[in-house]
C-alpha cells in the first residue's frame, strides 16, 4: 500500500494544533489480495433466497459492491432447491456464497455451553459433529456452493484434507467464524496452516494487534466493521481506512448492532431478517463513502475476485 489515507478530522484539527502523530511507514500491511486490491465487501446473516434478493436489490439501489455472501443458520437449514437459487443467483453476479457448517456445541446437548465460561463454544463435539460437518460441506459444494464457514479447528483440518484429496472441489474456500477468531499472531498462523483462507477475528482487535498479525502471515483477513450485538457490538466505522491499511487484505463485514440474532432463521423470523438484511447493505454503503472520504476507496479488488492467493499450509500427508 503506497498512499496514506487521510484521517478523519484533518486538516482541520491540524489548524486547531491538535493534529495527530503521523502514520508510520512500518505500520501498513505488505500483504494484498492476488488481484493487487486490499479490501473486498462481505454482507454476512443472509440467511436465504429471499433475503439474498433483498440484498442484491438494495446493493443495486445503493450502488454497494458485493464480493461475498455470507449465511450463519448452517447449510443443514435450507432445502437444496434454495441452495441451488441462491448459488445460481450469485454465481451470475460474480459473488461467492459462503454457508455455515453445522453441528455446533451451542446447539447440541452439551451444558458446558451454557455455563458462564461458554465451555467450548461452538466447536464441534464428537466424532459425529465433524461428520456432519463433513456431510454438510460435500451436499453445499455438490449443488455449487464455494465457501464454508467453519467453527472448529478439526473440522477446519479436515476440510482441507479432503479439498486436497478431492472428496470437495479443489476451488473451495474455508472460512473460520468470528466465534472462534485467532487473537494473536502466534493462532493466526496456526489456522492459515490448517487450511483457513479467511480468518474472522474478533472486532476489538487493537489496530497494533493486526499490524503484529500482518508481519507473520498474509491470509485474508474478516473483520466486522459493524459488530452484532452477541459480538461486542463494536462500531469501528471512523477507523475503517486505518484498518484496510494495517489489515489488509481485509474483507470489510457490515454486521448490524442493535438488532436481534437470527440463527438458526425461520420464517418466524422473516421480516426482521428481510429488514436486517438491507440495513448491512445501507450500513455498506456509510462505510464506502467514509473510505472515499478519506481517499482509501482505490484499493477494492475487483467484482467477482475470490482466491485468497498462495497462503502457507501444513502437510496433509501427515
Amino acid at each position: 500500500m503506497t498512499d496514506t489515507p487521510r484521517r478523519p478530522g484533518e486538516p482541520a484539527l491540524s489548524a486547531l494544533g491538535l493534529s495527530a502523530p503521523a502514520p508510520r511507514p512500518d505500520d501498513a500491511s505488505p500483504h494484498t489480495f492476488p488481484d493487487g486490491g486490499t479490501w473486498r465487501v462481505e454482507i454476512p446473516s443472509v440467511e436465504g433466497p429471499e433475503a439474498l434478493a433483498a440484498v442484491l436489490d438494495e446493493a443495486a439501489r445503493l450502488d454497494v459492491p458485493v464480493h461475498r455472501i455470507s449465511q450463519g443458520s448452517g447449510v443443514w437449514m435450507l432445502r437444496d432447491t434454495e441452495i441451488l437459487e441462491m448459488a445460481a443467483a450469485t454465481a451470475e453476479r460474480g459473488i461467492e456464497l459462503c454457508l455455515f457448517t453445522g453441528p455446533r456445541g451451542t446447539w447440541d446437548t452439551g451444558g458446558s455451553v451454557r455455563t458462564d465460561s461458554g465451555g467450548a463454544g461452538l466447536r464441534s463435539r464428537g466424532h459425529d459433529a465433524v461428520a456432519g460437518c463433513v456431510e454438510d460441506a460435500v451436499r453445499a459444494t455438490q449443488l455449487g456452493v464455494t465457501c464454508l464457514l467453519v467453527a472448529d479447528e478439526g473440522v477446519l483440518w479436515t476440510l482441507h484434507r479432503a479439498r486436497a484429496a478431492g472428496v470437495i472441489p479443489a476451488g473451495t474456500t474455508l472460512k473460520v467464524s468470528a466465534l472462534i477468531g485467532p487473537v494473536n499472531p502466534a493462532a493466526y498462523a496456526v489456522y492459515e496452516g490448517l487450511g483457513a483462507d479467511s480468518l474472522n477475528v474478533p472486532s476489538d482487535l487493537t489496530l497494533a494487534h493486526l499490524t503484529e498479525i500482518r508481519r507473520v502471515s498474509a491470509a485474508p483477513m474478516d473483520m466486522y466493521v459493524e459488530a452484532p450485538d452477541d459480538l461486542g457490538g463494536y462500531v469501528r466505522m471512523y477507523e475503517i481506512a486505518e484498518l484496510v491499511r494495517r489489515g489488509a487484505p481485509l474483507y470489510l463485514k457490515l454486521g448490524l448492532a442493535k438488532a436481534p440474532s437470527l440463527y438458526p432463521y425461520g420464517a418466524h423470523l422473516r421480516d426482521v431478517t428481510l429488514a436486517t438484511a438491507r440495513e448491512r447493505v445501507r450500513r455498506g454503503r456509510l462505510a464506502l463513502d467514509l473510505l472515499e472520504r478519506h481517499g482509501a476507496a482505490g484499493g477494492m479488488s475487483p467484482l467477482g475476485s475470490r482466491l485468497p492467493g498462495s497462503l502457507r499450509r501444513f502437510d496433509t500427508a501427515q
